[in-house]
């Protein structure tokens, strides 16, 4: 398959993917009443679903033959690697080196491929800690967001690459944080910041201005770590990592993937 097309199949399910993503997480702004809050008890049908996605997209892609059995280890072993790096800090301080993986990861592969190697690799990383949870879906989403970014980032070479994946890593990194609170900030009771409570029922703007009063008074602290380790272990070791990767790549004989 040539870089960058994808069967109909595995297209469909990306898209159902990203879809479902978009909806998970930007449904506080849009919700017009209580009843919204009753989206907490779907969030056990939200891991089944993206899980039955995911394992969709992989299906469309062999039957297609646009996955081999090869790009399939090879996402596995990534996958693994990324679990690896998730138990070395479990999101200590903020601190969290699989997002250097999943920027240099998915800047290798195609987009279908970036995707799933995010979200995998978070999934066996909470599995490997134990950190498995209501959260776990929406973290699987956000991480499979980050790699599809990195694999849609323009194509440069040398040091200017380096320094693009540098910065889209750092923007990640924080990105990664303010879209991660929102799967819990619409069921806090109160907020512990004045001002940053969500509003049942309140507009898209109104909800908006009290989400970012919450966040910058709670979060940005700790996602400025991320983003910064993300940056600069790019910086120090993307061009290394890059290289081995695409040797890999090239050496598995990936159809349309070395980038």
């Amino acid at each position: 398959m040539s870089e960058g097309t994808i069967s109909w199949r595995g297209g469909l399910s990306l898209g159902l993917v990203v879809v479902v993503g978009i909806a998970a997480f930007s449904w506080p702004f849009v919700a017009s009443s209580a009843t919204a809050l009753e989206h907490g008890h779907d969030l056990p049908w939200l891991f089944a679903v993206l899980l039955g996605l995911l394992g969709l997209l992989v299906l469309a892609e062999l039957s297609g033959g646009g996955l081999t059995a090869t790009e399939v280890a090879i996402l596995g072993a990534l996958a693994a690697m990324g679990g690896a790096l998730r138990v070395l800090s479990a999101g200590a301080a903020g601190l969290e080196p699989i997002f250097a993986l999943l920027v240099l990861g998915g800047r290798v592969l195609s987009a279908r491929l970036a995707f799933l190697m995010g979200s995998l690799a978070l999934l066996v990383g909470a599995l490997l800690t134990g950190g498995v949870g209501p959260w776990v879906p929406f973290q699987m989403i956000a991480c499979g967001f980050v790699s599809l970014g990195a694999a849609a980032l323009p194509r440069l070479r040398g040091r200017a690459e380096i320094l693009l994946l540098a910065g889209y890593g750092l923007v990640a990194g924080i990105g990664y944080g303010i879209v991660m609170n929102l799967w819990f900030w619409p069921f806090a009771a109160t907020s512990s910041v004045d001002g940053g409570a969500f509003v049942i029922g309140g507009g898209a703007l109104e909800n908006l201005a009290h989400y970012a009063v919450f966040y910058l008074g709670t979060s940005l602290g700790w996602d400025l770590g991320r983003g910064v380790l993300t940056a600069a272990l790019v910086v120090v070791a993307g061009r290394r990592v890059l290289g081995s990767l695409r040797r890999v790549v090239r050496r598995a004989a990936f159809a349309g993937l070395s980038r």
